[in-house]
């Protein structure tokens, strides 16, 4: 870690706690608020439906700032985009636990989404401006192994706030744990991203570079293959609320129920990942993983088919093993986007993110109050997602004799374009 200025300061194990903090703001501000929707719906005279959108909004905004922020931080640094964005949604997070009707509600989520994205995006840039290869996966599986732990606990914690205070101390957690994580960015974080590296910020030339990324068949084969996959699992996140409450008939401190088992699968799949970088190749890891994926989407059919009533543990269990074989998954597909693009790590990691929450967005919006009535509907829609990620990645190797992930060496880089 010393071929860029600051990075020697940092260790890695310290480097993968801090950049897991980082990423866990986001989920925390999704999952924290589930065990409080019926409260806040009565209080602030809003139904499922209309509360659902406290979700789908802040991940459109999620969405629409995920393309800046990685372009950003290639131009003027890392870490001043992380400070800046932990600034904003601190503020955000405040002006929720303020609000009085869903209305103003709404508007502070949507700036809560504008920021949020800073630590997973900005993060993964992180990773490769100071490792590669096989020690990029470790890292980012130690990584995800951190950030997976948040939307098992987030709900969790939510549940526990509610029992001895009102649901806008939720909120007052979460400026909390950003002033927590700015202060740690700011006093521990070295800048990886050299300004002799870095690259001016024009309009014009950012929407030739992401034009070119997105219209590149292999970053739009790996980036659907990673998106659809982990929408199996996100379609059972967004509709937690319903599927802890109305399906499993759990009250509002149950959500561990659902979760831990889910990130106990994700977090074993990160741990397993880094425990074989560099011994099991890329494409049979991916292999693995999604393997996993269509073993848990067929047993969760099998069993809603055979169940009147969902119950706990057998519904959630076919979750860890899904979870499981995303967390093999997704390092190798992400590595292999930046990869890609060594020069634009920020906006490559941008672009994969929106395509991810523009996804993220649909499902919590429209899908999951579609589907989230029957514990069938949502077993035959996550399996459509998994099938539909399968079938991306196994384009992508009928298409590219190269590897998903080719560590650097191995693999020609691509650049969309040269910027003067």
């Amino acid at each position: 870690m010393a071929d860029a200025p600051g990075k020697a300061a940092l260790s890695t194990k310290r480097l993968a706690l801090l950049l897991g903090g980082l990423a866990m703001f986001g989920p925390f501000s999704i999952d924290t608020i589930f065990p409080a929707f019926p409260e806040m719906g009565a209080q602030l005279g809003a139904d499922k439906i209309a509360m659902q959108q406290t979700i789908s909004v802040y991940l459109i905004a999620y969405a629409l700032t995920s393309v800046v922020h990685g372009p950003l931080s290639d131009a003027i640094g890392r870490r001043r985009v992380i400070l800046g964005g932990l600034a904003v949604f601190t503020l955000a997070s405040a002006g929720c636990a303020m609000s009085m009707d869903l209305g103003t509600l709404l508007m502070f989520r949507a700036l809560q989404g504008l920021s949020a994205g800073v630590g997973l995006i900005v993060g993964r840039a992180v990773i490769r401006d100071v490792l590669h290869g096989h020690d990029a996966q470790r890292l980012m599986s130690q990584v995800s192994m951190i950030f997976g732990i948040a939307p098992a606990i987030a709900p969790v914690i939510g549940g526990w706030i509610l029992g001895w205070s009102a649901w806008p101390v939720i909120f007052w957690f979460l400026v909390g744990f950003s002033v927590l994580l700015w202060c740690a960015t700011f006093f521990a974080l070295p800048e990886t991203h050299p300004r002799e590296a870095r690259l001016p910020l024009r309009g014009a030339s950012l929407l030739r570079d992401y034009v070119a990324i997105f219209l590149n068949p292999r970053f739009q084969r790996l980036a659907a293959a990673s998106t659809f996959n982990f929408g199996a699992l996100f379609l059972y996140i967004a509709s937690a609320p319903a599927f802890v409450m109305d399906l499993l008939h759990l009250n509002q401190r149950s959500f561990a129920w659902f979760f831990v088992p889910m990130i106990g699968g994700m977090m074993l799949g990160a741990f397993t990942s880094g425990r074989i970088a560099g011994k099991v190749d890329g494409t049979r890891q991916v292999r693995i993983g999604f393997a996993c994926c269509g073993i848990a989407v067929v047993a969760n059919i099998a069993y809603n088919l055979f169940v009147d009533v969902p119950s706990v543990p057998w519904a959630v269990l076919p979750m860890m093993l899904n979870s499981f074989g995303i967390a093999l998954v997704f390092p190798i597909l992400t590595l292999a986007i930046l990869d890609m693009y060594p020069r634009q790590r920020g906006s490559a990691s941008s672009l994969q993110a929106f395509t991810g929450l523009v996804s993220n967005a649909f499902i919590a919006g429209v899908l999951s109050p579609l589907l989230s009535h029957t514990g069938l509907h949502l077993a035959l829609g996550a399996a459509v997602f998994t099938a539909l990620g399968y079938g991306f990645w196994r384009w992508e190797t009928q298409a590219n004799a190269l590897m998903p992930y080719c560590p650097p060496g191995e693999a020609p880089a691509l650049e969309p374009t040269e910027r003067l």
